[in-house]
């Protein structure tokens, strides 16, 4: 069974433009199998919807999960997870662990190539090795590989890493996109690898090849016909077509001009129950690590005192927004874990619908009604309001900024509701911390590493808390419960930070949103299993009576 790429990826911490694991649906499950006794065929193309655009084409220096979905098709990491959410070989063949956790030795592949033809060694892999951990590369994963002591090139497909100590991550960690040194290298050592032509034209050793980028329009792959895997990908090219609206790409899969996209709640549960739309497309149901937080800005004096944000979490109800904007399709978020998976506890505080509640506490922060026309104001007369912040088309977002808009008017507060294209929000907005709040979501992979969102050291401009959340003893616990091998030994490491982050609340954490994708009923080949439908998609195909598109 082929291993996950896309979620391999999003192993890493991703902001969700619109990602997960899954839960079979019966439906799809008896369609797919309809279509089993077809040949397999190469060619066609196929036409993926995405709501925001790629911000740059070298996973290592963007964080968006569509710039992380396009990649992981282009690039390929040692390893990758398996259907399973198992760590799986990918362009390593193998690896060894020593005893004590320190070393990790990974045999690789003999026959992969860069897409220019070059032989990929394990002089690329200290070559990514050093361009993570180089000061002058701005990535958001530096903290992934800083516990690496050293890495060798025994021989050219021979890799030893030596860490300083044991590191829960460390197989994990190697997930990530493999960097051409013959491509790269001048640029990390002068620390520009942003303007690297790699990163509008790449090349990597992944199933499929880069061919075109048309900012805010399109981006174009195609199969890699000299992949290490025994054929190439059936699927012989895609096209990723930017439309930044989730009405938009609805009446698109109407009009049949895309083949994938994800619905809303509404659209799964309402638009589609009809039989043009059953003929045409599958649909699929996911639960999936990724959550829906409204967060604040905690360098904001009004953010920062915590009996604010307690207010704010009394305020909303959460079980209104998972009814009223995803349909009861999904569950409340009291952390940055899933319920139902290993690491999570429901032992934490909670925060009951009270809007009482709220104003007690905004009034003992020193907000209160001092003119009687309902308006929370503090001693100096300033009224409390601010900006919500979320990305342009994305419908469910808008309603639950909306929804919570009127909440806190209901207890005093006034906000304005303003959507951003998503390259843009992330670039001017998220990275240079000028908002208030922000309604957003997080894909958080299968590792409950969340040291790079939490910890207090990667508050930086190309780092990922951008909320500029501290609490030492959180970042104690982040530093605990990675360095150790042992699962056992990380929970309950991980359900004190649950305690804390819900005692602090730098979010109110709102719900887990499941994945509802369709796909063209024209694909074949695809398999519903724990890591998702994409974790196998070069085995994905069209019947040659089925193919609608010319491709190489």
């Amino acid at each position: 069974m082929r291993a996950s790429r896309v979620s391999a990826l999003l192993a890493l911490a991703t902001l969700v433009a619109l990602g997960g694991s899954c839960v079979r649906d019966g439906e799809v499950a008896a369609q797919d199998t309809a279509g089993a006794h077809e040949k397999a065929a190469h060619g066609d193309t196929f036409v993926n919807a995405s709501i925001g655009d790629i911000t740059g084409l070298i996973p290592s220096i963007t964080s968006d999960s569509a710039s992380h979905t396009v990649g992981s098709l282009i690039y390929d990491g040692l390893v990758q997870l398996d259907k399973d959410l198992n760590w799986a070989p990918s362009i390593a063949e193998s690896w060894q662990f020593s005893k004590d956790c320190l070393t990790l030795t990974f045999k690789l592949r003999k026959n992969v190539k860069w897409h220019d033809g070059r032989p990929f060694t394990a002089d690329d892999v200290v070559f990514t090795y050093k361009a993570m951990v180089n000061p002058k590369t701005p990535t958001a994963y530096r903290d992934d590989f800083e516990p690496v002591k050293d890495v060798q090139v025994l021989d050219p497909y021979t890799a030893r890493v030596t860490y300083t100590r044991p590191f829960a991550k460390a197989l994990g960690s190697w997930g990530h996109a493999m960097l051409p040194k013959h491509l790269l290298e001048k640029y990390v050592e002068e620390g520009k690898l942003r303007e690297a032509p790699q990163n509008l034209n790449p090349v990597g050793t992944g199933p499929y090849r880069f061919h075109e980028w048309k900012s805010g329009e399109k981006v174009v792959l195609v199969a890699n016909k000299d992949y290490y895997i025994e054929r190439r990908p059936y699927i012989g090219r895609i096209v990723y077509r930017i439309i930044p609206s989730q009405a938009t790409i609805f009446l698109e899969l109407k009009a049949k001009g895309v083949d994938m996209a994800e619905l809303t709640a509404i659209q799964y549960e309402r638009q589609t129950d009809y039989p043009a739309f059953k003929k045409d497309y599958n649909k699929y149901h996911y639960a999936a690590n990724r959550y829906t937080y409204l967060g604040f800005n905690l360098q904001d004096p009004r953010f920062a005192d915590k009996r604010v944000r307690h207010a704010f979490a009394h305020a909303i109800n959460k079980a209104e927004l998972i009814e009223g904007v995803v349909m009861g399709l999904g569950r409340e978020a009291t952390g940055p874990y899933r319920p139902g998976t290993w690491v999570y506890t429901d032992k934490v505080k909670r925060y009951e619908f009270s809007p009482t509640k709220a104003k007690a506490l905004l009034a003992a922060a020193g907000w209160t009604d001092r003119s009687g026309d309902g308006i929370l104001r503090n001693k100096d007369g300033q009224p409390f309001s601010f900006t919500i912040r979320t990305n342009q088309g994305n419908e469910e977002r808008k309603k639950v900024a909306e929804i919570i808009q009127q909440r806190l008017k209901e207890i005093g507060v006034q906000t304005d509701i303003q959507t951003i294209e998503w390259a843009a929000l992330l670039k001017e907005y998220i990275k240079q911390k000028r908002f208030d709040a922000i309604v957003l979501g997080w894909g958080t992979g299968v590792d409950p590493d969340q040291y790079g969102v939490w910890h207090s050291s990667q508050n930086g401009p190309d780092q990922l808390n951008s909320f500029s959340y501290a609490n030492p003893e959180v970042d104690a616990l982040l530093e605990k419960g990675r360095a150790t091998c042992h699962q056992q030994e990380r929970v309950a490491t991980y359900h004190r930070i649950q305690q804390i982050l819900a005692e602090d609340q730098p979010y109110v954490f709102l719900y887990f949103r499941e994945t509802l994708p369709v796909v063209s009923s024209r694909v074949r080949g695809i398999k519903v299993e724990a890591a998702g439908i994409d974790y196998n998609f070069i085995d994905w195909y069209v019947p040659k009576s089925l193919q609608r598109y010319a491709s190489p």
